[in-house]
């Protein structure tokens, strides 16, 4: 079965169809027209958008130019599943040779009461990641042996508690869980140093920054945790939604402000110190022609970048805001699950569908976009040839690595585009499918598998 569809807590209905018809008459500042006046958005300004899966037309006015991108640095840590506290991390050495240098076991893998849902960090020479069920492993970076494990998972509890993540800072493993609660870890020892209950599931990785580490529960809820204590120091309840997308979200954060995401489509800014909010803004389209456009959630980790928030909503919705006011730059139509990257002049950004589009960064222009499933859809089931369904893999990232955008798929692949044209450069067999974005530490491209992998690829 899909394994997209089949994390849809709506449902069950399967992925939908990209739509073949041009949209470049419905797009708002003449995306996809002529370069004439007007082909810059004006701030604030919004989408009529008529149909769900509709698709980016690539601009007459950025054809066959190039854009900048900046050369790789050394990934020394990654100790957020976005890179940093920011989740802005733009273009890292690792992965030149596009070989598995290891493999290991975590845990359990996906099955029906469970999901593999958080991507591995990294420091101090140490891996973390967490598999199924809630269990944390520590590895050595450069031969994958484990250092120590522990898990959240509450004795005698059988299943249900899946989700949640793992980040870290001033020495401690913070793990959110599907079991509610929120966990710190001593990094060198394992030690659990305190734990937290709270009243609903965490879906989503937490997020550190100074002296506090945060995080977004099911029910739209945003608590910030005492790094040292535990101790709740706020929280604050968005609008509950239980149609959601099986990939959580984690929050962003610069300096005094606090990004997160919700399930209802909402991007909310808050005072990191107090919990006050300072704006929010909504991802959703105000057209709605199928169950699944009724999904609102952002579910890709919103970005902070040059003073703005990039962020995108299953809905259909991708927008560049202003940090301060939340103020919308740009928005342009993308469904998408996955967190955009803002890097040198564009956004990179991959699509439910598994479209991948470059945008120019000021003015949401399309330079290009290429659809990764070409030559990937085949047909599955069925009976003599009735009832059969079309499977389309599903795609997660991506991350500039060594000059290459790295994504992983369905079809268990790690591929390497040339981040300029979208042409595919290398493809890696892993062995087992991997729903969630590579991150990278020292050279290495870290990816984590649905079977409870994690494989380091240099």
């Amino acid at each position: 079965m899909n394994r997209f569809a089949r994390t849809l807590l709506v449902c069950g209905a399967a992925l939908s169809v990209t739509a073949c018809g041009t949209i470049s008459n419905v797009l708002p500042f003449s995306l996809g027209r002529s370069p004439d006046a007007g082909a810059i958005a004006s701030e604030g300004e919004r989408l009529s958008v008529l149909g769900f899966d509709q698709a980016l037309v690539p601009s007459p006015a950025l054809a066959g130019r190039d854009f900048f991108l900046p050369g790789p640095q050394a990934a020394v840590s990654w100790p957020m599943p976005g890179g940093n506290a920011e989740n802005a991390v733009e273009h890292v050495i690792a992965g030149a040779d596009f070989t598995i240098a290891w493999r290991r076991n975590i845990g359990a893998g996906s099955a029906r009461t469970r999901q593999v849902m958080s991507p591995a960090v990294a420091e101090n020479g140490r891996i973390f990641a967490l598999d199924g069920e809630d269990t944390v492993t520590a590895m050595d970076a450069q031969s994958g042996s484990v250092i120590w494990r522990a898990s959240v998972k509450p004795e005698g509890r059988e299943g249900g508690g899946f989700g949640g993540g793992v980040a870290l800072g001033g020495g401690k493993v913070f793990v959110s869980s599907g079991y509610r609660t929120m966990t710190a870890f001593d990094q060198t020892s394992g030690a659990m140093l305190w734990q937290t209950a709270v009243d609903v599931p965490i879906h989503g990785a937490p997020t550190v920054s100074g002296s506090r580490v945060y995080v977004v529960d099911l029910d739209n809820q945003v608590i910030a945790f005492d790094v040292n204590t535990g101790s709740v120091e706020w929280s604050y309840r968005g609008i509950i939604e239980p149609a959601r997308i099986m990939r959580a979200s984690s929050p962003a954060i610069t300096g005094d402000t606090v990004i997160a995401p919700m399930s209802s489509g909402e991007v909310f800014a808050f005072r990191a110190t107090t919990g006050q909010p300072v704006w929010q803004e909504e991802l959703s389209r105000t057209t709605r022609t199928s169950a699944l456009s009724e999904i609102r959630d952002v579910a890709g980790r919103p970005v902070i970048s040059r003073g703005f928030v990039y962020a995108a909503s299953h809905s259909g919705v991708l927008a560049s805001m202003d940090i301060r006011t939340g103020q919308a730059r740009w928005q342009v139509p993308v469904a998408a699950v996955n967190a955009p990257l803002p890097v040198g002049d564009v956004v990179y950004i991959v699509s439910k569908s598994g479209e991948l589009s470059v945008l120019n960064r000021e003015t949401g222009q399309v330079y290009w976009t290429r659809d990764l499933n070409e030559g990937r859809v085949r047909q599955e089931g069925g009976f003599f040839g009735f009832f059969d369904r079309t499977v389309r893999p599903s795609w997660s990232g991506p991350l500039l690595a060594s000059n290459r955008l790295v994504l992983t798929n369905s079809d268990g692949e790690l591929v390497g585009l040339n981040p300029k044209t979208g042409e595919v450069i290398s493809t890696l067999n892993l062995g087992a499918a991997s729903y969630v974005a590579p991150t990278a530490f020292n050279g290495a491209i870290l990816v984590v598998t649905d079977r409870g992998e994690v494989i380091s690829v240099r």
